[in-house]
């Protein structure tokens, strides 16, 4: 069940977008339809890919936008806006269109992951917020599917809300996490809201709480033994650790012939410790008990873990993946692509800079991802929005940084990125469950060939532009922005 807090966030903006709607109406401009892209420059940790994610809470943001009495009062109080750029917010709604990736895709730089076309008080007012959302949630499930690949197909649980950035960020984060393919949450608040399962047995304090580690293990699989995961490292992991887990499984669950049951350890060298709790257990006649790892855990010290022969179930990866503590931050911009004069006509526009991954992608575009005779994921090509390419034919698609390299498309299918999320202010978009994002997630990454979901020095993944987007970028570029 989804929970929802109805809350309004329209004034969560940067201040400028309120000067400069504010201008707009000033010089008659606020009605003018624009078109603006949200895209990213690079993949955090020098990854193959992104996944997007965010996009239902920037519905739902865009769904509740209103100026109350009490924001007009404030905006009134600044004694810098107009009388009737303020009557004009108080009738404010988003009347324009929006189009998005859909949520759990795997996504590459330059691509438009949303685009807004408005009136430009309302496309400017917006960037904010969907630029809040979509990079948080995209950096979270990006890192997220990092480290839940390095498992190797062991669960990986979400443990990182007192380490993440706030509130919201550690509620919508291991929401994010989740649809990257996390088992599920610490965070109690995200199964209420969104149904990501809680999960959480004890901490260290509840063993010191006991006069002794064995009393504290034998009460934890009284109260909750279908349930009974012991963390054994307060003292001494091999010595009294494993050991007085072994008793308390002994006298209170085989009694009651259970077999379910697991050991967390979260400090000291996981590889080797948890090889020798494993012979511990083994011998000790519980070869079902699992074995589960925390403390401070990122996808390279999964891998490195593994690589060394540990012995574990599962992992709990808190801090490093709430905070995607590697290179915290998406970098996703929203920028000016066009505007739309009266007759309808759309002009594009280009911003232009000494540093070239700065260059934008002018025009009103759409996506088209190609995928191979194997159902593989082989490229994605950016047309203009009025361009009818021909996929009954071969296709030839080549990298716009090295225009020879190209490479033409047989046996290919094709499918459009971007969807219509709203149309004249209206939401035509059936929102997903969080399960169903979650699958779609998982059976897109299956499109990608390993060698793009490596984490060091990944294959480049084409994404092309076509020939006419090419040349008309390319004549703005030698123009200086001029049509």
């Amino acid at each position: 069940m989804n929970l929802h807090r109805e809350e309004n966030m329209t004034m969560l903006c940067d201040f400028y977008e309120l000067t400069m709607g504010n201008g707009y109406f000033k010089k008659d401009m606020g009605e003018q339809i624009v078109y603006f892209d949200v895209f990213f420059r690079s993949v955090p940790d020098g990854g193959g890919f992104a996944i997007v994610a965010g996009l239902e809470q920037a519905i739902e943001y865009i769904r509740n936008l209103h100026f109350s009495d009490e924001n007009i009062a404030y905006l009134r109080s600044r004694n810098m806006f107009d009388e009737g750029f303020l009557d004009y917010l108080r009738n404010f709604r988003f009347t324009g269109d929006i189009y998005a990736v859909p949520e759990g895709t795997p996504v590459f730089p330059r691509e438009p992951l949303l685009t807004v076309r408005a009136p430009a008080i309302q496309a400017q007012l917006i960037e904010t917020f969907l630029l809040l959302t979509l990079n948080h949630q995209s950096l979270i499930a990006t890192k997220a599917s990092r480290v839940v690949r390095a498992a190797q197909g062991r669960a990986v649980m979400e443990f990182g809300s007192r380490r993440a950035q706030g509130a919201d960020a550690a509620i919508l984060g291991a929401r994010a996490a989740y649809i990257a393919g996390c088992s599920g949450t610490a965070c109690t608040i995200t199964d209420e809201l969104y149904g990501v399962k809680a999960l959480g047995t004890m901490a260290h304090s509840w063993v010191q709480m006991f006069p002794d580690e064995l009393s504290a293990f034998k009460a934890y699989c009284e109260c909750y033994p279908t349930n009974a995961v012991l963390l054994v490292d307060t003292y001494d992991v091999l010595n009294s650790g494993v050991p007085n887990a072994i008793k308390a499984f002994n006298e209170v669950l085989k009694p009651l012939g259970i077999e379910k049951c697991g050991i967390r350890l979260d400090s000291g060298d996981l590889a080797y410790l948890t090889k020798q709790c494993r012979k511990l257990l083994d011998a000790a006649g519980w070869e079902k008990c699992t074995i589960t790892c925390s403390n401070s855990l990122d996808e390279y010290a999964i891998r490195e873990l593994l690589r060394q022969g540990g012995c574990v179930d599962s992992f709990g990866v808190g801090e490093r993946m709430i905070t995607a503590s590697s290179e915290p931050v998406f970098g996703g911009v929203y920028k000016l692509m066009a505007v739309e004069d009266e007759q309808g006509v759309i002009h594009p526009r280009i911003k232009i800079s000494e540093n070239v991954a700065k260059i934008t992608i002018p025009g009103f575009k759409k996506t088209y991802r190609f995928y191979d005779e194997h159902g593989m994921a082989a490229a994605d090509c950016i047309f203009l929005h009025d361009e009818e390419p021909d996929f009954t034919q071969p296709f030839e698609l080549f990298d716009p940084e090295f225009t020879w390299k190209r490479k033409t498309m047989e046996n290919y299918s094709v499918k459009p990125l971007q969807l219509p999320i709203f149309l004249k202010g209206e939401l035509v978009y059936e929102l997903p469950t969080l399960e169903e994002i979650r699958a779609h997630c998982a059976a897109e990454l299956d499109t990608l060939w390993d060698e793009v979901k490596r984490f060091d020095e990944p294959h480049k993944y084409y994404v092309d532009l076509s020939q006419e987007l090419w040349e008309l970028r390319d004549h703005l570029l030698r123009n200086k922005g001029k049509e």
